[in-house]
């Protein structure tokens, strides 16, 4: 008789635990479906362009903004060629990866703008005429509305192969 009641109180608690795990789990699976949605509907931004087929761009007497007006890929439509311009749709932490070239000595590089602030600069002395490539990478947190371009400061050029 003991061990009935021993049974019956285990099983009345297996079962209290049972209906307890699948509320969770309903619970769980709710919010999955609602961060799947969620993202479903977040704008999906990807560009990869390149410079022009103008082979020299610069020296100039001003910072010039380069306008890439090559584009391949501009998924969200995001990058803007005809600004240089690139504008956070979304707020999100954003990856931006960028190669200059330089076939001449003197000045090569690129400054870095978010909401035309200056936040990094690239750069090299090309001490004899050689193609040279520098890369450079930056990560923002930006906020939808934001910018970022390149902008090649004065007395410096790039070289943008003509093929």
């Amino acid at each position: 008789m003991v061990h009935m009641e021993l049974l019956l109180r285990e099983n009345s608690d297996l079962q209290t635990r049972l209906s307890t795990t699948e509320r969770e789990l309903l619970v769980s699976k709710s919010r999955i479906d609602q961060l799947e949605r969620e993202n479903a509907e977040k704008p999906k931004v990807s560009f990869y362009t390149a410079l022009t087929d103008a082979g020299y761009v610069g020296p100039h007497n001003t910072d010039t903004t380069l306008k890439y007006s090559k584009v391949f890929t501009n998924i969200g439509n995001a990058y803007n060629p005809a600004t240089g311009f690139f504008t956070a749709p979304v707020k999100g932490v954003y990856y931006l990866q960028f190669t200059v070239c330089g076939n001449h000595t003197g000045l090569m590089g690129v400054f870095v703008f978010k909401n035309n602030q200056e936040i990094m600069l690239t750069d090299e002395i090309m001490e004899k005429a050689s193609v040279e490539h520098v890369t450079n990478s930056v990560v923002l947190e930006l906020i939808s509305g934001d910018t970022v371009h390149l902008v090649l400061p004065r007395l410096y050029s790039v070289y943008d192969d003509t093929k």
